[in-house]
């Protein structure tokens, strides 16, 4: 525990020097991890958008160019959206990283917007690229607009599990703490959003994460100045068996 409260220290140091718009001149910070087809490196670009490197092919997740500079990031074998908001489908990044075979896996709703991709919906598996896809759920229940609609509604974004061979990883993109996370079994590495009013906060990223128990969380979606980053880390303190990685 020691050694998360210092990651996030650092962290918080970081940004106060850099301050938050200098993202683009920043050093995507990544992880490796072994698995049984080789090493997969996740690379963290911000906010939720990150890619990963597996057996020689290229995994982005909700491309956003404000996180980042696409033009200098590998092209894609195959990009991930998890819904059609404008921070997790933005057309231009897409675009930047696409060559001549990218496959696009979407929802429904991203799909009407985007005009490509291969449409999915929850419950479905999916092979792309020799990976198996679980898509999801992920809504939320009790964070709704003001005429009373869910920021996010059931049945309309997804989540996805994919295996990089004997290793599982979840990215749950924008959920609360939804009854379907009991469902998902042997997660190796996670990724679970923690920003109001539009997912989880704390008190309900540590309970999605008592449902998945992965063995690497990572929080993301959060914003530093408005996510209770370091009260997170205290909820979970008293948790044993999963290690939490802020990027």
């Amino acid at each position: 525990m020691k050694t998360m409260t210092l990651q996030l220290l650092s962290f918080i140091f970081a940004l106060f020097f850099t301050g938050t718009g200098a993202t683009h001149a920043q050093e995507i910070q990544k992880d490796s991890f072994e698995t049984s087809i080789g090493t997969l490196t996740i690379h963290h670009v911000g906010h939720a958008s990150l890619y990963f490197e597996i057996d020689g092919k290229v995994i982005h997740v909700d491309p956003f160019s404000q996180m980042g500079d696409y033009a200098s990031m590998p092209k894609a074998d195959l990009i991930l959206v998890t819904h059609e908001h404008g921070d997790h489908l933005d057309s231009g990044a897409i675009e930047l990283i696409s060559k001549e075979n990218t496959q696009i896996i979407i929802n429904q709703t991203g799909y009407d917007s985007l005009k490509k991709g291969i449409v999915v919906k929850n419950g479905e598996q999916k092979q792309a690229l020799g990976f198996p896809i679980n898509i999801v759920p992920a809504y939320n229940i009790i964070h709704k607009r003001g005429d009373g609609t869910a920021y996010h509604p059931k049945g309309r974004g997804n989540g996805y599990v994919i295996e990089f061979g004997d290793t599982k990883v979840y990215v749950a993109g924008d959920t609360e703490d939804i009854p379907e996370m009991k469902n998902l079994s042997e997660v190796d590495i996670a990724f679970l959003p923690m920003n109001l009013p539009y997912t989880m906060s704390p008190e309900m990223c540590k309970e999605a994460a008592l449902m998945v128990k992965p063995k690497v969380l990572f929080p993301y979606h959060y914003k530093m100045g408005e996510t209770n980053t370091e009260k997170f880390a205290q909820l979970m303190e008293e948790v044993s068996g999963i290690e939490i990685r802020f990027r």
